[in-house]
């Protein structure tokens, strides 16, 4: 793919061989109002930074691909009014419209793939739906076909996490528990659900990585990092206010895309802004992470040269 742009930060980490950490853009234009998108968006970047890699924020502006956003993209990236929400499905839509959009994990993926970054960061994945088996995120598509390190916090505690797990295991796509055994649920560190394997370094992750690619399957490797203790919310505290919201989202009759905002937004008020700063804490914990494998990967692949 030729229409893609860099930032001049991302340039120079490029020619200088330095670590480099991507990060989606859903969150900016579809998650988080104004003007808390854009101050997550700056968080997220300086957690990056703070942690010695160069943080690749992926987004489309006027129908070209940015990999990595200035000061002042990333502004007006945050007060666009009319964004497109992009998957692999919208890139031509996007590029020949040549509209603005923030790139859901599937659409950061598919640009990391075009631009050669094997790290990176988000909240939670998408999955299956509980209303409907058929309902199902591109994501999970993106994580089987896309070799690369992707950190989240588990899958968003609104899916089908057992049907979502079983997705993923039957296209070959590991899950890694940072310091855990457990499958974290987003805004819960526990979820009753094993992982594929535990680590603790992100040396192990890396180790474990290019083990997995080296067996010849090329599909994503999935780091589950659990919430910060101070911010979880239990299982128990969660699993009956998403049963609410999810019967009054099908007594409304919201479907399809419409779902997951309106869960989230109708939990954040039942929790009065107790799952925002859940989100927004995980966010920060997986961007701080991301950079340390970044760094790791860095590491093993000048150790490979020389």
């Amino acid at each position: 793919m030729e229409e893609k742009k860099y930032s001049a930060n991302v340039s120079r980490a490029y020619r200088a061989g330095l670590p480099i950490v991507a990060l989606e853009s859903t969150v900016i234009t579809h998650g988080l109002p104004r003007p808390q998108n854009l101050e997550l968006a700056q968080n997220m970047e300086s957690a990056v930074q703070e942690e010695g890699a160069t943080p690749a924020t992926i987004a489309f502006l006027d129908g070209e691909l940015h990999i990595g956003l200035s000061s002042a993209e990333l502004k007006r990236l945050a007060n666009e009014k009319d964004t497109y929400k992009v998957g692999p499905r919208d890139f031509a839509t996007v590029i020949t419209n040549e509209a603005c959009g923030g790139t859901t994990v599937a659409g950061t993926m598919l640009a990391c793939k075009h631009a050669d970054i094997k790290v990176f960061a988000t909240g939670g994945i998408g999955g299956v739906h509980r209303e409907s088996s058929f309902d199902i995120s591109a994501d999970l598509q993106a994580l089987a076909t896309i070799p690369m390190i992707v950190v989240c916090a588990g899958a968003k505690a609104i899916l089908d996490l057992p049907a979502t797990l079983e997705y993923l295991e039957t296209n070959g796509v590991p899950i890694v528990g940072y310091g855990t055994d457990e499958f974290p649920a987003f805004y819960s560190r526990e979820s009753g659900l094993d992982v594929s394997t535990k680590v603790d370094t992100p040396e192990d992750v890396i180790e474990f990585a290019k083990a997995h690619w080296n067996a010849g399957v090329t599909s994503a490797v999935l780091v589950a990092n659990p919430i910060p203790k101070a911010e979880a919310i239990s299982k128990s505290e969660m699993d009956p206010l998403i049963e609410i919201a999810s019967k009054e989202a099908k007594e409304k009759g919201i479907h399809g895309k419409e779902v997951t905002p309106f869960l989230l937004q109708r939990i954040n008020e039942m929790t009065k802004g107790k799952s925002m700063k859940a989100n927004l804490a995980l966010l920060l914990n997986n961007a701080r992470l991301a950079a340390h494998i970044a760094r790791a990967w860095r590491t093993s692949e000048r150790r490979k040269v020389a």
